[in-house]
């Protein structure tokens, strides 16, 4: 249930118009990502000997940056 309602506030965030507000919340994610998630570039990452969790966490990475910096 708790992916049910995850990917439901993500659809909710694609709805809605590039707004000041949620390039804000991206913004701030971005930040929160940065100082939480790991910097695979900087342990030079083999992407074809990643695994999926890593794989993961580079797409929610690269999807929050595109709606950070998306106008």
């Amino acid at each position: 249930m708790r992916g049910a309602s995850i990917f439901l506030i993500f659809n909710i965030f694609e709805r809605t118009n590039s707004s000041p507000m949620k390039k804000g919340f991206f913004k701030l994610l971005s930040r929160i990502n940065k100082k939480v998630l790991p910097s695979y570039s900087k342990k030079q990452l083999d992407l074809a000997k990643a695994s999926k969790l890593q794989l993961a966490v580079i797409g929610w990475k690269l999807w929050v940056t595109k709606n950070a910096l998306d106008q």
